[in-house]
């Protein structure tokens, strides 16, 4: 297990380290994207041949119109998400699997706020229990992920 603060160094450089080096897969639950350098170094895994599947909260996504612009016309696969209670409940999910051997999780949130102004933590995790119930939670929101598509 690791952890970063964001007070202490660029979370945003960690993430963009961990992503470049994925290999087969990245399987990302994301409250809110705004970075476009994160949203980026997912297309460039796609380009590699990393099979990427994000999914953003739906409330978050059509308030946003950074993360509508940054995933118009991106080549990530994207589903929107939302809360137990549906539509108008939260996705508030930070996390992100990586070949399925390590979960980015936290409080950082993938938006410019988080790197620059807001106190924020990322965890790795790598032991394979840990990450083996992130996978199963990312697979049933991915399932269910609906009350419609942009």
């Amino acid at each position: 297990m690791e952890v970063k603060f964001a007070s202490g160094a660029s979370v945003a450089e960690v993430v963009l380290r961990l992503l470049r080096s994925t290999s087969r897969t990245i399987d990302a639950a994301l409250y809110r994207l705004n970075n476009p350098a994160l949203a980026a170094a997912l297309e460039e895994a796609v380009k590699r041949g990393v099979q990427v599947r994000l999914l953003v909260d739906g409330n978050k996504y059509k308030e946003s119109r950074a993360t509508q612009e940054l995933l118009a016309g991106a080549i990530v696969p994207f589903r929107l998400a939302y809360g137990r209670k549906g539509c108008g409940s939260k996705m508030h999910h930070k996390f992100v699997i990586l070949d399925q051997q390590s979960v980015l999780t936290g409080s950082y949130n993938w938006t410019l706020e988080s790197e620059s102004e807001n106190h924020e933590n990322l965890v790795i995790l790598e032991e394979a229990q840990p990450v083996e119930a992130y996978a199963q939670e990312f697979e049933a929101l991915w399932t269910g992920a609906g009350c419609g598509h942009p």
